[in-house]
């Protein structure tokens, strides 16, 4: 009697043991961005400010241990899709990461025909917020249109009624002047495509001086971004015709590589780090303080982004086979979000506000993006009656 008494105690510890173990295993996150190129520091600010959310809760996310597997895509598709196909092969089922829409295009079907996640930290390609939704889908960041009809709304507000568009020929560039076209009332004189990662501007600054259009709204991300403006200042243009920006072509990054030709830029944005709320606040200094530099909206989506996850995996305690549940919670959105409101719509999609801001020396004489006004308040992108989710 007393053999089988220690006999079920000892096993009972054991599986006691075993249950704590595999309660511990960490939780693993597929993390596929862009590290290398010009464009590479927004996959490293996107890659740290996702660190630090891990480093603030100890590593872990939501009270769950994860472990975060990076891998550089390159800005290349090909290889985001070989990347993503072997971490599958490894059993990860939850992603994250990708910076540019033409990556992540070829890199969700492939996450989505598995039945595993992809939670968007910056890519957010229309079609996949209307009828090519899905269920474990989400973008924490913006559909892609919609931040430039905030812009369109904003060059409205400024009273600029001829404006030429520029933008780099892939899918993200041309919805972001389809997004502009569509609420600006003005007339658009010209749309100038150049190449993505295009570094020589000079046959676009020659045209646009013939043009002579009262504003011009440029989608120029990362180093080409950083190239058009030194190039557009130096060229005189700047003096006699102003540039209304999306912060995608003139981030915090860009404004420091940038120098004086940004002073004075407008920019339209989801956040900035002068927004005053208590997560914002607490979220710019810990940032600072951990990488000694200041965050760029890419940095703050994807801490956003970090800490929506940690709401779905504290749900289901770790336990990605509760799909249910753990897209249940994902939609619920239960976080405090450092740019403020937010909230998803059907299509998992965000629901937020839009800034107009300037670009101006602060009291210690640094060029940071100030908040001019709202542009607008709870927008939602116009792809969700296309969506066949319904909850």
């Amino acid at each position: 009697m007393f053999q089988k008494l220690a006999l079920g105690c000892i096993t009972a510890a054991i599986l006691g043991a075993s249950g704590a173990a595999v309660a511990q295993t960490p939780v693993k996150i597929g993390f596929i961005t862009t590290l290398s190129t010009p464009a590479g520091y927004i996959g490293q600010d996107a890659r740290d400010a996702f660190n630090l959310a891990i480093k603030e809760g100890d590593g872990k996310l939501g009270g769950v241990p994860v472990q975060l597997e990076v891998e550089d895509d390159g800005l290349k598709p090909g290889s985001a899709k070989q990347i993503v196909e072997k971490m599958l092969q490894d059993k990860i089922k939850l992603f994250t990461g990708i910076i540019f829409s033409n990556v992540l295009t070829a890199v969700a079907p492939t996450v989505l025909q598995q039945n595993a996640f992809y939670i968007s930290n910056n890519a957010g390609p229309s079609p996949f917020a209307g009828a090519k939704c899905n269920k474990n889908y989400f973008v924490a960041s913006f559909e892609n249109t919609s931040p430039h009809a905030a812009g369109g709304v904003a060059v409205n507000q400024l009273g600029y009624k001829r404006v030429a568009l520029v933008a780099p020929n892939y899918q993200a560039g041309r919805e972001a002047l389809e997004g502009f076209k569509r609420d600006y009332k003005g007339k658009v004189v010209a749309e100038i495509y150049t190449k993505l990662g295009q570094s020589d501007f000079s046959v676009e600054l020659a045209r646009l001086r013939e043009l002579a259009p009262d504003a011009i709204y440029e989608f120029e991300p990362g180093g080409a971004g950083i190239n058009f403006a030194k190039q557009y200042a130096n060229s005189g243009l700047s003096k006699t015709i102003p540039m209304v920006l999306p912060v995608f072509s003139m981030d915090l990054r860009m404004i420091k590589a940038t120098g004086s030709a940004a002073k004075g830029l407008y920019t339209v944005a989801l956040w900035s780090p002068e927004l005053d709320n208590p997560q914002n606040r607490a979220f710019v200094a810990a940032f600072q303080k951990a990488y000694g530099r200041l965050p760029t909206q890419y940095a703050a989506e994807a801490y956003d982004t970090a800490n929506l996850i940690a709401s779905g995996l504290h749900a289901v305690k770790g336990d990605l086979s509760k799909a249910d549940d753990f897209r249940a919670a994902l939609y619920k959105a239960d976080f405090k979000s450092v740019r403020g409101f937010f909230k998803f719509n059907t299509n998992h999609h965000p629901i937020q506000n839009y800034y107009l801001m300037q670009i101006k020396p602060n009291a210690q004489g640094e060029l940071l993006p100030m908040v001019v006004r709202k542009v607008l308040s709870e927008s939602k992108d116009i792809f969700a009656a296309e969506c066949p989710l319904n909850r």
